[in-house]
C-alpha cells in the first residue's frame, strides 16, 4: 500500500490528492518504522543467530537473516519522528517540484530542497563514518560502499569522458528532431516490450513527468515514461525501465514479501536498466531486426533513411542539457555533476541557495553547454524533491558495472548477436533471470558481482574501453 500510494500520486492521482496522500504515506511510512525497529525483532534475530550459523552463507534462510538483522540494526538508528519527517517532506516536495519545473521557478523549489537536505544531514548525524557525511546516505542505495571509492571510479571515468566527448565525430540526427507521434511511440514501444521476457500480464507501462520503475511483487510491475512530440528518446527511456523490471520479475518468488525481494544494491539495478537501454537496444544486431518495424511505424520520418546513418544517430556523443536524454558517452558526466553538487551540499560547502549557479558552471566544464533557463538545469530532476540524496552516483556506477557483467554475458552466450538479430530477446532476459536477478539480495553487492565476473571490484576499464571502441567505428 504505502509504494502503491507513491506509484499513485506520481502517476494517476488528481493534482488537489497531493497534501493528503502525503500526509497518509508519512503516517504509513511512522507504523512500518515503528514496526521494524521494535526491540523484539532484534530479540528473534539473535535467537536465531546459531540457525543462521548453522547455514551456507548464500543459503536462503542464512541471507534472510542476515539482511533483516542488516536492515533492522540499520533503522533503529533513526529516530521513528526522523524517519515520519523525512517521509513527509519527499511526499510533499514532488508535486512543488513538478509546477516549479514547469514554471522555471527555482525560487519556489528552494524551501524544499533546503528542507530536505537539511533532514539528510540530521539522518547522516544517526550514523558513523570516516570519510565523508555522504557515505551513510550513499549506503541507502549502494551498500557498503564509501564516498571516497566512488570518488575514485569518478575521477578515472571524468577525464577519458570529457575527452571522448571534445573529440567524438559530428553525426547528422536531423532526422530524429521531428515529430514523431506520442500514440505510435507507445505503440512501438510495447511491441518490444512484449518480447523482452516479461510473462503475460505481469506488467504495464504509463506515462508520468519523470520516468521510473517500480514492483509491487514479481509479478506486478510498473512502468513508465515520457513522451515527447518529436524525437524517440522515450523508447530509450522505455527500455532503461524495462531493465529495472525484468530484474525486479525475475528474483525468486520465494522471496516475496521479504527483504531479499530486491536487487543487492541500486548500482546492480541500474546496470541492468542500461545494458536493456544501451549495450542491447542501441546495437546493431538489435536494430537489425527492429529498424524495418519502426520505420513501418514512422515512414515519412524514417522512411528515407539508411540503416548505417541509422545508428550512427543514435550512438553519437553530443553533449545536451537533460540528463535522461544523454546519450551514453555523456550521460555519466551528468551524473559525476550531480554527484559533486549534493555531496558539497551535505558536506555544507555549497548553500541551496547556489545551487543553480553551480550546476550551470560545472555544466559548462562538463559538457560544455550553457543552460538556458532552471526547468532544463538544476529543476530537471526528480531525486532531491523526494528526499533521493545518495541515489545519483548508482546510475554511473551500473553504467560501469554493466559492462562487466556483458563481457560474462557474451562469452556465456556466444550467438547472443544471433539472437538479436532474429529478434529474440528472452534467451538473454532468461540467463540474466538465472544468474542475477534471481538472487535478489541473498548477497551483498561485492559478492554478487563477484559470483559473476570473479572479481568484486568495480573497474571502470571494460566501459571505457566499450565507449573508445564505439565512437572509433563512428570516427571511421
Amino acid at each position: 500500500m504505502f509504494f502503491l500510494g507513491l506509484w499513485d500520486q506520481r502517476v494517476k492521482m488528481p493534482t488537489l490528492g497531493g497534501p493528503a496522500r502525503s500526509e497518509a504515506v508519512a503516517t504509513l511510512g511512522r507504523i512500518a518504522h515503528e514496526k521494524l525497529v521494535d526491540g523484539e525483532i532484534g530479540s528473534l534475530l539473535e535467537k536465531l543467530r546459531p540457525y543462521e550459523e548453522s547455514l551456507e552463507h548464500d543459503s536462503e534462510d542464512a541471507s534472510l537473516i542476515r539482511v533483516a538483522r542488516r536492515d533492522w540494526e540499520k533503522a533503529r538508528r533513526i529516530p521513528t519522528d526522523l524517519r515520519s519527517e523525512m517521509l513527509l517532506a519527499g511526499a510533499q516536495g514532488h508535486q512543488i517540484w513538478v509546477d516549479a519545473r514547469a514554471n522555471n521557478d527555482f525560487a519556489a523549489f528552494l524551501p524544499t530542497l533546503e528542507r530536505n537536505f537539511e533532514l539528510k544531514k540530521r539522518y547522516a548525524e544517526c550514523f558513523e563514518w570516516d570519510d565523508s557525511p555522504y557515505t551513510p546516505l550513499l549506503d541507502d542505495f549502494e551498500p557498503f560502499m564509501k564516498t571516497t571509492e566512488v570518488t575514485e571510479i569518478f575521477d578515472t571515468i571524468r577525464p577519458v569522458l570529457a575527452e571522448l566527448v571534445r573529440e567524438a565525430p559530428r553525426i547528422d540526427a536531423s532526422f530524429l528532431d521531428v515529430p514523431y507521434e506520442p500514440e505510435l511511440q507507445r505503440d512501438f514501444a510495447e511491441r518490444v516490450l512484449a518480447t523482452v521476457g516479461f510473462e503475460n500480464g505481469s506488467w504495464r507501462l504509463d506515462p508520468t513527468v519523470h520516468p521510473f520503475c517500480t514492483s509491487f511483487s514479481t509479478r506486478d510491475v510498473r512502468l513508465t515514461t515520457r513522451y515527447h512530440p518529436t524525437g524517440l528518446d522515450s523508447f530509450w527511456s522505455t527500455m532503461h525501465e524495462a531493465g529495472h523490471g525484468l530484474y525486479a520479475h525475475g528474483i525468486a518468488s520465494s522471496f516475496d514479501r521479504t527483504p531479499l525481494a530486491n536487487s543487492p544494491s541500486f548500482g546492480l539495478n541500474e546496470s541492468q536498466s542500461r545494458t536493456w537501454e544501451n549495450l542491447v537496444a542501441r546495437s546493431r544486431p538489435f536494430w537489425s531486426h527492429w529498424y524495418e518495424p519502426l520505420q513501418e511505424t514512422f515512414p515519412e520520418q524514417l522512411g528515407a533513411v539508411e540503416f548505417d546513418p541509422f545508428m550512427a544517430a543514435i550512438n553519437r556523443a553530443e553533449p545536451g542539457l537533460l540528463r535522461v536524454e544523454a546519450d551514453e558517452t555523456t550521460y555519466s558526466l551528468h551524473i559525476i555533476l550531480r554527484f559533486d553538487l549534493e555531496r558539497r551540499l551535505i558536506e555544507e560547502t555549497l548553500s541551496p541557495k547556489d545551487v543553480p549557479e553551480a550546476w550551470n558552471e560545472a555544466m559548462r566544464e562538463l559538457l560544455g553547454v550553457d543552460v538556458p533557463d532552471d526547468a532544463r538545469g538544476v529543476l530537471q530532476d526528480v531525486h532531491w524533491s523526494s528526499g533521493g540524496i545518495g541515489y545519483f552516483p548508482t546510475y554511473a556506477l551500473g553504467n560501469v558495472i554493466s559492462l562487466q557483467i556483458w563481457s560474462v554475458v557474451r562469452e556465456a552466450i556466444p550467438d547472443l548477436d544471433a539472437q538479436l538479430e532474429a529478434g529474440e530477446l528472452e534467451g538473454l532476459s532468461a540467463w540474466l533471470t538465472e544468474n542475477l536477478y534471481s538472487l535478489g539480495r541473498k548477497l551483498t553487492p561485492k559478492e554478487t558481482i563477484e559470483r559473476l565476473t570473479g572479481s568484486s571490484t568495480i573497474d571502470p576499464q571494460p566501459y571505457l574501453t566499450y565507449l573508445r571502441d564505439k565512437l572509433s567505428a563512428l570516427a571511421a
